[in-house]
């Protein structure tokens, strides 16, 4: 096979480590070893998970998740559900491949004896994974990224097996990080090499991940997260402030540029902000607002997503062109979004550390705080903030996921991957969607897909279903 084919039969296939610009000086090996050392494949790979991540938030989730409109009645409008088959290409290029540096990561740990580097690898290789299989379901996974090994067509992975073994890849990376030592902080972007908070991030995400597939497998994501949270807290430490939250923050120094900050401003705010988005914050008097909204005629004010076709409302507010610097929208993992999480968990009775309105109201205040703001006097009152211990489950998760679509703001897919799990927060419906209104449930699989490794995607559509964007993935599916 051609190296040409390489790249088209999977970039998943690659087991190449792709230097990244800006980061010349990382990738240069002070010992001229013939390979490229953990410490300068680190930064480049996280870096550029997060720029995908952002700019697929930007294209996709914002869109589908009521947060801005890029308005028009053409095909491929995302916000009317309207997704071309070519969108699932960027997401599945970009993630492969950096798994292929993750394992070279791995890698050199083992060839350094570096537990640190091998549970960082590790938990890297969970989080974009679960980003992989969360997107387009039943995917290449344990042979994906071997094609050093001769697979270059690999078969497609079970949602529900990849999950179990993401569960692995997390518990074997909290042993390891226990006995590491600190990484050179220029190879880290996300904790400056400090280990304890990796070790924090990864026992987070298992949390996330848990959570995730607690409607098809309730009984071993509530006895877990327990043990996490409570019988076995002191082997499973957790993110415990904003200051510990997974995220890069873009300093605006080379190489750490947000990748919005080249884009031209009049790009940047041609979407415009949706009703949904921007009037919750106005009724709560959320300060976020000033930062994320721009003022139209001396207001705050959105337009309705999924409006009917040809009936195009006047764009009013959007999003301030100062954010395509702003260093939070790195975010991959943030204390408030842990807060939530274990809300959930507290008012469906799991936990019983702390009660669900203090882990809310944690959340709420955190979410708030993390954006540099103080939260406002008797905002945790107010009429559609104020939690309730009487009320129905229903409207407690309501309550909970609202104000986690807030934290999640500009956090890769989240938005999406939590609405698909839960319905949460109630999105309304405007006519000009398509489907009957019915929210995408996955992104296709990259129609290269079909050509370069046909028989696996034959074998994966029969089990999973249809290739489209309507068919559920497995820890959504009744």
């Amino acid at each position: 096979m051609k190296f040409k084919n390489y790249t088209i039969c999977l970039i998943l296939c690659l087991a190449i480590s792709s230097c990244k610009k800006g980061f010349q000086e990382l990738n240069v090996n002070p010992n001229t070893s013939a390979k490229a050392l953990p410490q300068a494949l680190l930064a480049p790979a996280i870096s550029s998970i997060v720029k995908a991540n952002m700019s697929r938030s930007q294209r996709l989730t914002n869109e589908l998740m009521q947060v801005t409109v890029d308005m028009g009645d053409t095909d491929g409008k995302i916000f009317r559900y309207d997704i071309r088959k070519s969108e699932a290409d960027y997401l599945w290029n970009s993630w492969y491949l950096e798994l292929s540096n993750f394992n070279d990561i791995y890698a050199g740990g083992e060839q350094l004896g570096s537990n640190s580097f091998k549970g960082i690898a590790l938990i890297c290789q969970a989080y974009v994974f679960s980003l992989l299989t969360d997107t387009y379901g039943d995917i290449p996974y344990f042979n994906a990224t071997k094609a050093k090994d001769g697979i270059f067509m690999p078969e497609f992975d079970r949602q529900e097996v990849i999950y179990q073994d993401l569960f692995k890849k997390l518990e074997t990376a909290n042993e390891l990080l226990k006995t590491g030592t600190n990484i050179p902080s220029s190879s880290d972007p996300l904790y400056g090499g400090n280990v304890a908070n990796w070790r924090k991030f990864g026992n987070t995400l298992y949390l996330r991940l848990l959570m995730r597939i607690s409607a098809k497998s309730p009984g071993q994501a509530a006895a877990k997260i327990k043990d996490i949270v409570e019988l076995n807290s002191a082997n499973y430490p957790i993110i415990n402030s904003n200051a510990e939250s997974a995220a890069l923050r873009w300093s605006g120094t080379a190489p750490y540029v947000s990748p919005f900050a080249t884009w031209r401003p009049a790009d940047w705010y041609t979407p415009k902000l949706a009703d949904f988005f921007v009037n919750n914050l106005k009724e709560w008097g959320d300060p976020r607002i000033a930062r994320w909204a721009t003022i139209y005629n001396g207001k705050y004010e959105g337009i309705p997503s999924g409006y009917p076709v040809g009936q195009a409302p006047e764009g009013k507010s959007t999003l301030p062109v100062a954010l395509q610097s702003e260093p939070l929208l790195g975010n991959i993992l943030n204390y408030a979004e842990l807060q939530f999480l274990l809300a959930e968990a507290a008012a469906k009775g799991w936990i019983t550390a702390g009660t669900a309105k203090s882990y809310y109201e944690n959340g709420v205040t955190n979410g708030i705080t993390y954006w540099g703001y103080t939260v406002p006097e008797n905002y945790l009152a107010g009429a559609d903030v104020k939690w309730g211990d009487n009320l129905a489950l229903e409207n407690q998760l309501e309550l909970i996921h609202v104000q986690k679509y807030y934290s999640l703001f500009m956090t890769g897919m989240e938005q999406w991957f939590e609405y698909r799990r839960t319905g949460h927060p109630y999105l309304p419906k405007g006519p000009g969607l398509l489907n009957n209104g019915q929210m995408p449930s996955r992104l296709n699989y990259p129609v290269y897909v079909q050509s370069t490794n046909g028989a696996n995607y034959s074998a994966a559509v029969a089990i999973q279903g249809a290739d489209d964007i309507y068919t559920k993935v497995w820890w959504q599916k009744p």
